[in-house]
């Protein structure tokens, strides 16, 4: 399977995520719901590896890898399994607790839709750090591909951030999703740099932010009981989301012959997710968001040229 079904997988998933974040978050504390949801991804992933016997090949993989690239790349370490699992428990810190925790932030102070729209800056940074990290060319095609894209999602939060009401909690919550942004844009061009089995990886890159969370939260929150409405959206958020989409989209970064250019099509997923988050929240949807997608659509067929 290529790139692009994977992606595909990708943005249908994700355009429901911060709807159904945000409702979670009205409800259970963020490092609660993070750990729950990052502990059924884990699950569901060592359930996977356990019948697909993906451990002993994951091992053999990277170590092929690693010997490979040792000699080039400032970013590999010995190979390991101590070390392997280590490099995929700090890319799990960096990519997905981080990511997580600074976009959760940024979900409890904004709208769904302006977190959303903030938090696709990290198409933008993978662009950015595959330059120095994966020796890319940052072509003129590419500049002009993002520029349109990333326009598409400033106009998008020009018509949804009320200046009226801007206070330090949304300058906090923008802020958040920025440094998400640019967490999750480089955990992906490293985790192609590295080259781990996405399957082994991503199930010991949930388990560094499940007990990240657990941490977190023992020391900053009181946590409750959820309902059994919250379990069944906590268990979407975590098998879907976390374990299924971040699984599809590292696989479809990992087949791509051009990161850039498949990083583009994760444009597509605000303008889906603005629509989810009018449908459930009833939030009003903002008159930018037709000519919004224009230009992401634009950026994409220019991005794929």
């Amino acid at each position: 399977m290529n790139a692009n079904f994977y992606a595909a997988i990708t943005i249908v998933l994700w355009g429901a995520m911060p709807a159904l974040t945000k409702d979670l978050l009205n409800a259970l504390p963020k490092f609660e719901t993070l750990a729950l949801s990052s502990l059924f991804a884990f699950l569901f992933l060592f359930a996977v590896n356990r019948r697909t016997h993906a451990l002993k090949k994951s091992i053999r993989n990277v170590k092929l890898g690693m010997r490979n690239d040792l000699a080039t790349s400032k970013f590999l370490i010995p190979n390991s399994k101590f070390h392997i699992v280590f490099t995929a428990s700090w890319l799990g810190f960096l990519g997905l607790f981080l990511y997580s925790a600074f976009l959760y932030v940024g979900l409890e102070r904004l709208s769904s839709q302006e977190a959303c729209v903030l938090n696709y800056l990290w198409p933008l940074m993978i662009v950015l750090f595959s330059c120095p990290i994966l020796g890319e060319k940052l072509t003129r095609r590419k500049l002009l591909a993002v520029g349109l894209s990333f326009c598409g999602v400033v106009l998008v939060m020009s018509g949804n951030v009320s200046t009226e009401n801007f206070s330090v909690e949304k300058i906090l919550g923008a802020l958040s999703c920025v440094i998400a942004a640019a967490c999750y844009g480089l955990f992906s061009v490293l985790n192609k740099k590295i080259r781990l089995e996405q399957k082994f990886a991503m199930m010991i890159i949930w388990l560094t932010t499940a007990i990240c969370s657990f941490a977190a939260g023992f020391f900053f929150e009181t946590w409750q009981l959820p309902t059994v409405n919250q379990i069944f959206g906590l268990l979407w958020l975590g098998v879907l989301i976390d374990a299924v989409a971040y699984l599809t989209w590292a696989l479809a970064l990992e087949k791509s012959s051009d990161t850039a250019r498949t990083a583009n099509l994760a444009y597509l997923v605000p303008i889906l997710a603005i629509f989810i988050s009018t449908l459930v929240f009833g939030e009003e949807l903002s008159a930018a968001v037709i000519p919004a997608l224009i230009l992401i659509l634009a950026g994409i067929f220019i991005g794929r040229k």
